[in-house]
């Protein structure tokens, strides 16, 4: 059942998409050539324990529990990176999700950074990752349904000639990291049943994937890990977003700035 937030506890959960958002603030001023995947991970597990943040990742439970509090996917890596020993490398594209809860409440943000100067494709995917979450924020101001935003993220996503991924979706947020309901990025036929009326008080985490090549994905051996099938690389932009009575509202302003 989707539940639905009060102003107030809208407000509670600015407070969560503020530390996240310092979180990328972090993680931006440390990406760089020669930092590991892990560095970047430390840093933000230390940012979250002064301020007694509860990590929305670490441990969360799968074939393995994830061991880290951030995902760190680079280039081909779409989603669920595992940091690690990874030396970021000139004109890599590295995508950082983290989330965390603050007294009771989650915030969660992903946002895809360069490192140092990147090629034409990376550019120019990376600016249609943050359009076609730009679009989708706007669009939930003035459709009736979830469908109807995912439509428009469908049609930005063609017009730039890259794939939305279809295997992973965003989803409501609130006391917990996951709760109803599940967010597809695409609409079709299959996914009928997961629309859903856009209502004040309503509050999700859109986070659309966007690869350069084909939409499919494979998942590595660490039980995590999702690349693109073809090798080519992905973006991942995400922002925790609440529909009010006055329109959006980004609960993780500052990500990406």
């Amino acid at each position: 059942m989707i539940t639905l937030k009060s102003r107030r506890e809208i407000e509670r959960m600015r407070v969560a998409g503020g530390l996240v958002a310092q979180a990328h603030q972090l993680a931006r001023s440390l990406i760089a050539p020669g930092v590991t995947t892990a560095e970047i991970d430390a840093a933000l597990e230390q940012l979250f324990a002064q301020h007694s943040a509860i990590p929305l990742f670490k441990g969360f439970p799968g074939e393995v529990p994830f061991p880290a509090v951030t995902c760190i996917s680079v280039n081909e890596a779409i989603v669920h990176g595992i940091p690690g020993t990874y030396r970021l490398q000139p004109g890599d594209i590295v995508s950082i999700d983290t989330g965390c809860k603050v007294n009771g409440w989650c915030g969660d943000a992903a946002w895809t950074y360069p490192v140092g100067v990147v090629d034409d494709e990376k550019q120019r995917l990376m600016a249609a990752g943050e359009r076609i979450l730009e679009v989708a924020i706007q669009a939930l101001g003035t459709e009736k349904r979830w469908s109807g935003v995912a439509r428009q993220m469908m049609r930005e996503a063609r017009s730039a000639g890259f794939s939305l991924v279809e295997q992973f979706v965003g989803h409501g947020i609130g006391q917990e990291m996951h709760e109803p309901p599940q967010v597809p990025n695409y609409t079709s036929a299959s996914v009928k049943g997961e629309d859903f009326e856009l209502r004040p008080g309503l509050v999700l985490a859109i986070e659309p994937m966007v690869n350069a090549g084909v939409p499919d994905i494979r998942i590595l051996a660490d039980h995590w890990t999702a690349v693109t099938a073809d090798g080519r690389p992905s973006v991942h932009f995400e922002h925790t977003v609440a529909l009010t009575n006055q329109g959006p509202e980004i609960l993780t302003a500052g990500v990406g700035k």
